[in-house]
């Protein structure tokens, strides 16, 4: 009873999968896809199977497909076999070898074969002609082998593979011959394998034998071809050599040039091109020297080349270590088409006469060795009357040696005497060299006790040392201190401009050091520049809030803009320190009335700085001509018929409105052209009337000069004629040239003509005189919309272009859902590799616990056992 419920729900369950396989194979479920015709390339989308079916597919596709794409990523340990249609399963193994041999044919076969149709295939196995194969001529490959390799004969065949049978059987029929024949031995086995032995030796010996008489034929049939040969060859008597000597050919000029060439000096590899490090340390090295050879000299040192450190020499030295120090290869050189040496200079000449002295002079030695030994040869048989006077002759030898050597003491004092002199005018000489080495100051201060009391050369070369002494690539802090030494340098300059008189030579003659530290920071040169320039700018503003007008700048600002447009670049459309140098030129032209000669000195200063600024860039500055235009209205006398408008800070009538207006026509005669001089901004002194007067031409004839040049940088402009009218009204009715000067005449005229020669090459704007023309306005088209969402009226093209976006867009979804499901299964192949990573970590840790843990248990029993 009991085992009654559990078949009950086994045939339940067979039920079940019985139902749900014929549910699956149920064929009103299946999908066919038919297709109408079949269209080459295209792929086939007509598939045939159950619901979820395509899911599947689709994932096994993948991963066939990407799957394995996905595990070999990364990996270049696999082989591709790229034989042809190896991956091709529609091709039969048969077709793949047909059409492998075919390519192979087609590549052995060459050019040279393409008019060649009677040649039959060639069929070959591993390389080798298949008709070669089968003739069996293997080649003899020694002397000791037999010509008929590989051929057994019958006999060794049977003694040797038969088991000795065929020798038996050859001995029981011999001996039935011998028998027959007359009753002769039979003979044993042993003895027809000795026969057999013997036999093959005279064979080898007469083919042997066959070689050697081959080689010698071969060997005298040489030897007459050779003789014969010596028949062939038709050769001249010797009388005919002997009677027509042979002419030497002349070298021709390509061999002659070839043979100079060989000659000629090869080229020297050049030294390679240093970095900005290596060559500051160079310089340093050098300067470093030079300081340590100037201090030598001033503390009396002797020189250091001519102190040589003297070296013991024992009585056994022979000198064999003598090496000459002159370089004794002349150097070769062709030039002008001739071989140019050298000459030897006199040094070189007279150390080659002393060397050559001292060769001449130990051969003597050595000859007078030589004499002096056959002289003691002859002496030991001569007898002893000669000893007598041997003891005189060193006598006068000594004193001799005595005199010569008070002469040398008396030179040697003279000598002296001469260096001391030399030497204290050395030390002196010294002493007031300039120093090579020098450190960078750490102040203001510093600096003006290092340039103080030095000529404006030794102070540029002052700047220039300390900067190769202190160059940032020497040390660390170098840089921190050259960056200082910039503001120091600046500083300085404004205060040589500040004294009384300025010494503008220093300046002069200090701008190219201060350039070339600009250069190495430019940084810190401009943040320098630019306080200076705003402490002006606003040390202006705040006099023009107090009286409502402003000083002209003094000369050191005078300085430092130009020093500004010598430093940095003033063609730039915008620039952090030219710029606001620019702007401050402009204000001070506007802002600052003028009073007297001098601030028109300082303006026209300025107007000559602001020409240099915009030189380049041609940028139109109203301020400049509106000064320049108010400097010629200075010098009009009848100034109520000019009729002109003055712009500030000039005035039409006033105090100061007649600044150059000549107090006597006659001075004009007088006077000649002279520049500007700078020191006149600071201070002027002008005493009498015709100075003043020469002063006020001056001024002139510079700004004559000033607005020719302004003529010519703005004659592109557009407006060239309507900005220069002022100027040619004052010109050419108010200040005639008659009233001039001859050199002020030129100018005059010569700015007329610019002025009046300038083509209008624009006209100005106005409103037209006529209505514009309304455009053509057309009725709009009407289209009736029958079916909604369909468009009506489209032409071919747009219906085409329509259906191509609808496609692409088709197309995008899909290839966009594609990559989703890629993307998705990737993720779960992933998520996969990681888990059985995670399940195979897992058990491996379980196994080591209970292995961990059935040690334990057996180390606690093993215990439990030794305590019992």
């Amino acid at each position: 009873m009991g085992k009654a419920p559990k078949k009950k729900n086994l045939a339940d369950k067979v039920r079940k999968a019985k139902a749900a396989s014929e549910i699956k194979n149920n064929p009103f479920e299946v999908k066919i896809n038919r297709k109408k015709f079949d269209v080459l390339g295209r792929k086939s989308k007509h598939d045939v199977g159950l619901p979820g079916v395509s899911r599947s597919k689709a994932i096994n596709k993948r991963k066939e497909t990407l799957l394995k794409e996905y595990k070999q990523k990364n990996k270049s340990s696999k082989f591709i076999d790229r034989r042809l249609g190896e991956y091709d399963a529609k091709m039969t193994p048969e077709d793949k070898i047909l059409q492998r041999f075919a390519i192979e044919r087609q590549r052995s076969h060459g050019k040279r074969d393409v008019y060649n149709l009677n040649e039959e295939e060639e069929l070959t196995h591993y390389g080798q002609s298949l008709a070669e194969i089968e003739k069996f001529n293997d080649t003899v490959g020694s002397d000791d082998e037999s010509e008929e390799k590989g051929l057994l004969s019958a006999e060794l065949t049977a003694s040797h593979f038969g088991g000795g049978g065929g020798l038996l059987r050859k001995k029981t029929s011999g001996g039935e011959q011998e028998d027959e024949q007359g009753g002769q031995k039979a003979k044993s086995r042993q003895e027809l394998i000795e026969e057999l032995i013997q036999k093959s030796k005279q064979e080898k010996r007469e083919r042997q034998v066959q070689k050697e008489e081959a080689q010698e034929l071969t060997e005298k049939l040489d030897q007459d071809w050779k003789s014969i040969q010596a028949l062939m060859v038709k050769k001249t008597p010797k009388a005919e050599h002997v009677d027509k000597p042979e002419e030497k050919a002349k070298p021709e000029e390509y061999d002659m040039m070839v043979r100079e060439l060989g000659f000629e000096m090869k080229a020297q590899p050049s030294e390679k091109m240093k970095t900005p490090e290596e060559l500051a340390k160079e310089e340093k090295e050098k300067l470093q020297k030079l300081e340590a050879d100037r201090l030598r000299r001033m503390m009396g040192d002797e020189d250091g080349a001519s102190v040589q450190s003297q070296v013991h020499m024992s009585a056994d030295d022979l000198n064999d270590g003598f090496v000459l120090d002159k370089n004794d290869k002349k150097t070769l050189a062709y030039q002008d088409g001739k071989w140019n040496i050298e000459e030897e200079t006199e040094d070189d000449k007279e150390v080659e006469g002393e060397t050559g002295e001292e060769e001449g002079s130990e051969a003597e030695g050595e000859n007078e060795e030589d004499d002096d030994d056959v002289e003691e040869e002859e002496e030991e048989g001569s007898g002893e009357d000669e000893d007598g006077h041997s003891d005189l002759e060193s006598e006068q030898e000594s004193e001799n040696e005595e005199n010569d050597e008070e002469e040398e003491a008396s030179i040697s004092r003279q000598q002296q005497t001469l260096s001391r002199e030399e030497l204290k005018a050395q030390q002196e000489a010294a002493k007031a060299e300039l120093p090579y080495t020098f450190t960078a100051p750490e102040s203001y201060e510093d600096l003006k006790d290092l340039l103080h009391g030095h000529t404006p050369d030794n102070q540029r070369l002052i700047m220039a040392r300390t900067q190769k002494c202190n160059h940032p690539s020497l040390a660390a802090g170098n840089k921190l201190k050259l960056q200082k030494l910039v503001g120091f340098l600046m500083e300085y300059m404004g205060e040589l401009a500040t004294r009384s008189p300025p010494e503008l030579c220093i300046i002069d003659k200090l701008i190219p050091e201060l350039y070339a530290l600009c250069q190495m920071f430019p940084e810190a040169a401009g943040k320098s520049m630019q306080s200076i320039l705003g402490d002006a700018a606003h040390s202006m503003e705040e006099a023009v809030e107090v009286k409502g007008h402003a000083a002209f700048p003094t000369l050191d600002m005078l300085v430092y803009l130009k020093v500004t447009a010598l430093l940095f670049p003033t063609s730039d459309f915008r620039h952090p320190v030219t710029t606001p140098a620019l702007l401050f030129i402009s204000q001070t032209l506007t802002k600052c009335p003028v009073r007297s000669l001098q601030d028109l000195t300082s303006g026209l200063v300025l107007c000559c700085l602001a020409v240099e600024y915009v030189s380049f860039s041609k940028r139109f500055l109203p301020e400049l001509i509106n000064f320049l235009s108010g400097t010629l209205h200075l010098a009009v006398q009848d100034k109520a018929s000019t009729g002109c408008m003055v712009v500030p800070p000039f005035r039409l009538s006033g105090k100061y409105s007649d600044l150059l207006v000549l107090s006597n026509s006659e001075s004009c005669s007088s006077w000649s052209k002279k520049n500007l001089p700078l020191s006149a901004t600071q201070q002027l002194e002008l005493k009498s009337d015709l100075n003043k007067d020469h002063y006020r031409l001056n001024c002139l004839s510079t700004c004559l000069d000033l607005v020719k040049r302004c003529c010519l940088l703005y004659k592109d402009l557009t407006s060239f004629t309507h900005i220069f009218q002022p100027i040619r009204t004052l010109l050419s009715k108010h200040l005639c040239s008659q009233m001039l000067p001859s050199p002020l005449q030129e100018h005059h005229s010569e700015i007329l003509d610019a002025i009046s020669s300038a083509s209008v090459t624009h006209t100005r704007l106005v409103f037209e005189k006529k209505k514009p023309i309304p455009l053509k306005l057309f009725t709009p088209k009407i289209v009736e919309v029958l079916d909604y969402g369909k468009k009506r009226g489209s032409t071919r093209e747009e219906r085409e272009k329509e259906r191509l976006k609808h496609k692409y867009k088709k197309e995008f979804k899909g290839a966009l859902r594609e990559i989703r499901k890629d993307s998705r299964f990737l993720a779960r192949e992933k998520l996969n590799e990681v888990m059985n990573r995670d399940a195979e970590r897992k058990r491996k840790v379980k196994e080591l616990l209970g292995s961990l843990a059935t040690q334990e248990g057996e180390w606690k029993a093993l215990k439990r056992k030794k305590r019992t």
